[in-house]
């Protein structure tokens, strides 16, 4: 397994960001200003994006296994990868998703714990209705991490 920082063609890994940001303006917003990774074993199996808040604070923005990779640890080996990354850098990092329970259990095993929520994020900011499974996405739920 190999974990590689992209500073080019970000965009080439498009598919599997928009796995998890379904809307491809929004991830636009984070893309040329964050920091892309991948991870290989063998092939691609997994990406993510950590961009800077200020001096202190940065957030991962994106994160995405393809779906036939899914729970085989490869979100959680590039969640330890930029904790260890940025823990010289930063002194917290906040991730923010949807008030899916499967998803927010993932990121609290990771050693993230809730901070915060900001009401109505996915209903004011994407085209069309966001769904996980049979879940609408209304508020960003944060969670954050001492690094």
């Amino acid at each position: 397994m190999k974990i590689e920082k992209i500073t080019e063609n970000k965009k080439q890994f498009l598919d599997l960001l928009l796995l998890a940001d379904e809307q491809e303006n929004m991830i636009d917003r984070y893309l040329a200003s964050g920091d892309l990774f991948a991870l290989y074993d063998n092939d691609l199996k997994s990406v993510c994006v950590v961009a800077p808040i200020d001096n202190e604070t940065c957030e991962l923005k994106n994160i995405a296994t393809y779906e036939k990779y899914q729970g085989k640890g490869y979100g959680r080996a590039l969640i330890k990868f930029i904790f260890d990354f940025y823990k010289n850098d930063y002194k917290t990092m906040f991730v923010g998703t949807g008030e899916v329970p499967a998803i927010l259990s993932f990121y609290e095993s990771c050693g993230f714990e809730k901070s915060h929520r900001v009401k109505n994020f996915f209903t004011d900011n994407y085209e069309q209705p966001i769904f996980e499974g049979e879940i609408q996405l209304v508020d960003m739920i944060y969670l954050k991490k001492d690094l």
